[in-house]
């Protein structure tokens, strides 16, 4: 029973204290409880998400890749162009933070930066295929990060899911009822403590009756020995004067 309590001197006080503290522990629990619901919630729904992105991805990379050859075939291999002309990227990608019942999750934030590196590309011809090309992959891209921020969220969320898990079996399993027993354990003493002054209260007033009846009758037989020591002597009446009481009456 020791084990499964924790050490605490039975007392009024501590007994509060551990009340409160299970009170407070079991308010706890419960609110781990909704809060893993509602992560597990948005983890489903992040899930479905993951799941329309990646066959929507599918069709996109399919059709970025048909506009891309739609354009070579167009316009010839402007590759290495594209490539030669880039100094700096258009999009970058920053950071940004939400919070998820609690949870901070960080997300991807697209900027872009509008160049014109290749504003006079295909002017010669296949212009409007490398422009149908061009959005083909913006569009892609833009899922790509959309995927990307779905599955870090995924990987946050699933973390969060398994450390409030844990926090709430603790609760469950290790805390509530270790302090459920020390509740009743220091109830129990405090029972046995109470029990044991009522018999030692009902002991020390049977001795102070034994006492007092002891000294009544003590008091009683100092009265008795009193009264018989304050009783009248005929001898004490009787004075030497010449005159026998007795054989005067005798001779009578």
């Amino acid at each position: 029973m020791s084990k499964n309590r924790f050490p605490a001197f039975p007392s009024r006080m501590a007994l509060q204290q551990y009340k409160i503290k299970t009170k407070g522990a079991k308010k706890g629990h419960s609110l781990l409880k909704r809060k893993a619901d509602a992560l597990k919630a948005r983890l489903q729904q992040i899930l479905h998400e993951i799941y329309d992105t990646k066959m929507q991805m599918n069709e996109v990379l399919k059709n970025a890749t048909f506009s891309h050859t739609q354009a070579r075939h167009a316009a010839g291999d402007f590759n290495s162009k594209v490539i030669s002309q880039v100094e700096k990227a258009n999009t970058t990608l920053g950071l940004r933070s939400e919070n998820v019942v609690g949870v901070a999750i960080r997300a991807f934030e697209q900027r872009d930066d509008k160049g014109s590196e290749d504003s006079l590309m295909g002017l010669a011809r296949g212009g409007a295929q490398i422009r149908k090309c061009k959005d083909a992959f913006t569009e892609a891209l833009n899922l790509l990060i959309r995927l990307a921020t779905l599955q870090a969220s995924f990987r946050a969320l699933d973390e969060a899911i398994k450390v409030t898990n844990r926090r709430v079996n603790a609760l469950d399993n290790v805390v509530v009822p270790k302090l459920e027993n020390t509740v009743v354990y220091i109830m129990t003493e405090l029972d046995e403590r109470e029990r044991e002054d009522l018999f030692r209260l009902k002991k020390v007033v049977t001795k102070k009756k034994a006492d007092a009846a002891i000294r009544e009758l003590e008091r009683r037989k100092n009265e008795a020995e009193e009264d018989e020591d304050d009783a009248p002597n005929i001898l004490d009446n009787y004075r030497d004067n010449g005159e026998d009481l007795v054989i005067d009456q005798f001779m009578k």
